[in-house]
């Protein structure tokens, strides 16, 4: 991975601590490293990539572009550390952070600093629905939006009528799962039979699954991410339990396949649309495959999505905030998902969810 990350940094032009000054700064912060390293891994690459790309048309209108990637492990206690680096290092823009625990603890400081952050993957709706961060934006669908989509997809599709909502207890878990219960409720389709929080990085959930089988449950929707998932759904298969299990985008990544094994065989899974067909998809995405030789993995096409659009902003506007602000709210970029844009919240423009399903090994949309 050493080897990989310093290919890309001597074309992208990652930054040391000894950097230029004269150079676009863009911030890349994210769970590098821990069990969520899958989902920020991907779209710190997506970033080096998009910046290789335009330093070897020259640069945004002759400027070379910078780099600069800091791990949060997705903690909150350490993203305020990371963002706290990032502005002491001159950011132009921010792209992340990935886990919205850790996007909520960093963003009053890139608020007070006046940066503006964009992340590939932060659902929680508050982030942008509070009107607190005036500064972020993002280029997935929010919580609520995915919420939506797994209760139509359980009661449908499915027509499941009895469903256990657990969570894992985390801002983002708790939030969509507190959306996926008060969906049903309202909705009258299913009947909750039980909502339930865990402890992230237990060994052992039996006593949650022991709960899921005496509540009748015909379907879990389960809010958080792979790690927990994975284990959960392992205990309910070895205990024989045939229970439906949904999952968000936080569990819609191969490694959950890759730890799960047999046991990820016919998991629901909502998550960004298969963009794979789009040119620019097809063009980051031959890149990195010719340095790795394999997927790139969970989040990397709206990875290239923010680092196209705002370095589209900067291109059109300059490194001015507001001025960076007024472009991503006006004006298009081409991106793997379309033309987009963002409404006032800085929520994207027709992104929205689809639901998956693990069939042989790997994840097919089904709706």
């Amino acid at each position: 991975m050493l080897s990989i990350l310093a290919a890309f940094a001597l074309a992208a032009g990652i930054a040391s601590n000894a950097s230029a000054a004269e150079t676009i700064k863009i911030g890349v912060a994210g769970a590098h490293s821990g069990d969520l390293a899958s989902y920020g891994i991907p779209t710190m690459k997506a970033a080096l990539l998009v910046a290789q790309d335009l330093n070897e048309q020259g640069g945004i209108n002759g400027v070379k572009v910078e780099v600069l990637a800091e791990d949060d492990v997705c903690k909150p206690e350490v993203a305020t550390n990371t963002a706290t680096k990032l502005v002491s290092e001159n950011v132009n823009v921010v792209i992340g952070h990935i886990c919205s625990g850790a996007t909520k603890a960093a963003l009053p400081i890139y608020r007070d600093a006046n940066i503006i952050v964009m992340s590939p993957s932060a659902t929680n709706p508050d982030l942008t629905q509070s009107g607190d961060y005036p500064n972020f934006y993002r280029t997935i669908a929010s919580d609520d939006a995915q919420a939506r989509t797994l209760v139509d997809f359980a009661t449908d599709t499915l027509k499941v009528g009895k469903i256990a909502v657990i969570h894992d207890k985390g801002d983002y878990g708790k939030g969509l799962a507190e959306f996926v219960k008060s969906f049903l409720e309202k909705d009258g389709k299913a009947e909750v039979v039980l909502f339930e929080g865990v402890t992230p990085g237990a060994v052992d959930y039996s006593a949650v699954v022991q709960k899921i089988r005496r509540s009748g449950a015909d379907a879990v929707i389960y809010g958080g991410y792979h790690p927990e998932a994975s284990k959960i759904v392992s205990q309910m298969r070895k205990k024989r339990m045939k229970t439906m299990f949904l999952a968000p985008d936080g569990v819609k990544d191969d490694t959950f396949i890759n730890v799960t094994g047999k046991n990820a065989e016919g998991v629901y899974a909502s998550g960004p649309a298969d963009v794979s067909k789009n040119p620019l998809t097809k063009k980051f995405r031959d890149k990195f495959m010719a340095t790795e030789g394999a997927e790139p993995g969970a989040f990397f096409d709206n990875g290239v999505t923010a680092a196209l659009a705002l370095t589209n902003a900067i291109a059109k506007a300059g490194t001015d905030s507001a001025a960076i602000a007024k472009v991503l709210h006006t004006e298009t970029a081409d991106t793997p998902f379309g033309a987009v844009k963002f409404d006032e919240t800085g929520e994207p423009i027709g992104i929205g969810f689809v639901v998956y399903q693990v069939k042989d090994g790997k994840f097919v949309t089904v709706q």
